[in-house]
């Protein structure tokens, strides 16, 4: 994958996100659940939730990059307690 020009990071990124949607594939099919309502009032699921985890993180980080002067660890940080919030009540 050298022709594009992939750094560690990117990998890795990539690779964490494939992974869960492994694991999550794995879970619906062994575990299936029946969607829940949270506090946003609509049902979801465990994807659900994932993904609007994955979509709040990503604008969790860019604002990071653009508003604070901070090491991007506290914008992964914030991310991680956005995730578990998600999972928690969403």
């Amino acid at each position: 994958m050298a022709w594009m020009a992939w750094t560690w990071p990117t990998a890795a990124f990539f690779a964490v996100i494939a992974l869960l949607l492994v694991v999550f594939t794995i879970l619906a099919l062994r575990y299936p659940e029946t969607p829940r309502m949270g506090v946003l009032r609509i049902e979801t699921t465990r994807g659900d939730r994932l993904f609007i985890t994955l979509l709040g993180s990503a604008f969790v980080n860019l604002a990071w990059l653009g508003l604070a002067d901070a090491s991007q660890w506290w914008g992964l940080g914030l991310s991680l307690v956005w995730a578990a919030a998600v999972f928690r009540w969403v």
